[in-house]
């Protein structure tokens, strides 16, 4: 099992052009799928916690001490458009861990009107992804993890379906308080497009790492994003100067951790900062706030960020862990390899 993760991941970090044709689609995967990531600036692929939504960001993050875990997320994006996502994760041996989970995209109600400005009715457009997660620890400190995807997307009479994977590998010394994480993400290709073309899926390569103070309950967090690309296909492209070119690939967080049972986060996402500032306004752009608790075999946590110019969106994170009830006080809490 050890030898076939470590071929599987290192195939595909080595390749992970596979199948882009074309511009990508199904982008609401860039939302963030849990609220503790959220607060963190959308994305952490690091952060070492027995928060099985964090799966969503990186499946080598996916361990044996979220047996039998249920955990549920909502995220408010703009208006009426919501998206949520489902996930149980299971125990596989005393080394790994599986799962299955869903993400689902609502746009909410929109007009049907005809050329002569005729309104026939309501439309609707949603999408969704079902993931089967696998991870297994290779070493006292390493475990990587596998998450198979697949699309379907409903836009009126328009439909898609795509196939694709992600690859995660992740790295904790609990003695350094060191975490580290390197995931490709969303490697893939629609199998059936809208119309004609196919399009590829918004696949990245991201790397993060993780660190706890030695002597204060903060920990530090950056992640570097779409390390696919060193330019951005954007209007402020062109005038950027390196430093600043560099800065839109990184995301930096920082939790206050004063129990096992307890965080807040704030995070600062520097390209999304950058692509929505306004002139006179919108001086959150980038940031993203939130806390967390948990109570016994309970746990939740909130987070509230910008992911549009339009609004600020809200997310709730909800868990629970059905085995923990027989499990003694250390081993509830215990998130390590």
């Amino acid at each position: 099992m050890r030898r076939f993760f470590l071929i599987v991941l290192l195939s595909a970090f080595l390749f992970p052009v596979w199948g882009q044709v074309g511009n990508s689609t199904f982008d609401y995967l860039l939302l963030p799928q849990s609220a503790h990531a959220s607060a963190l600036g959308g994305t952490n692929i690091s952060i070492i916690e027995n928060d099985a939504s964090l799966i969503y960001n990186n499946p080598g993050l996916l361990g044996a001490e979220m047996d039998k875990t249920f955990n549920a997320s909502y995220l408010s994006y703009i208006a009426d458009i919501g998206m949520g996502n489902v996930l149980f994760t299971k125990a596989l041996g005393d080394k790994g861990a599986w799962g299955i989970g869903a993400v689902y995209a609502n746009y909410g109600n929109m007009l049907e009107v005809s050329e002569e400005n005729t309104v026939m009715g309501d439309l609707t457009a949603n999408d969704i992804c079902g993931s089967l997660f696998i991870a297994h620890n290779l070493t006292d400190k390493w475990r990587g993890g596998i998450s198979g995807k697949f699309f379907y997307s409903n836009y009126y009479h328009n439909t898609a379906i795509g196939l694709g994977v992600d690859l995660g590998l992740s790295y904790y010394n609990e003695d350094k308080g060191f975490s580290m994480g390197i995931v490709g993400k969303n490697i893939g290709r629609q199998i059936k497009a809208y119309e004609e073309e196919l399009a590829g899926l918004p696949w990245d390569i991201q790397f993060g790492i993780s660190k706890n103070l030695n002597h204060a309950p903060i920990r530090f967090s950056i992640t570097g994003i779409y390390l696919k690309q060193w330019k951005f296909d954007d209007i402020y492209a062109g005038g950027d100067s390196f430093m600043k070119t560099a800065g839109k690939h990184l995301i930096l967080g920082i939790d206050f951790i004063p129990t096992d049972n307890f965080w807040v986060g704030l995070g600062y996402n520097i390209k999304r900062g950058a692509d929505m500032h306004l002139e006179d306004g919108n001086k959150f752009g980038g940031f993203s706030a939130g806390a967390g608790i948990r109570i016994k075999s309970f746990s939740v946590g909130c987070a509230i960020g910008k992911y549009n110019t339009a609004a600020t969106s809200f997310m709730v994170s909800i868990a629970t862990s059905f085995a923990e009830k027989s499990l003694s006080g250390n081993e509830k809490n215990n998130c390590c390899y």
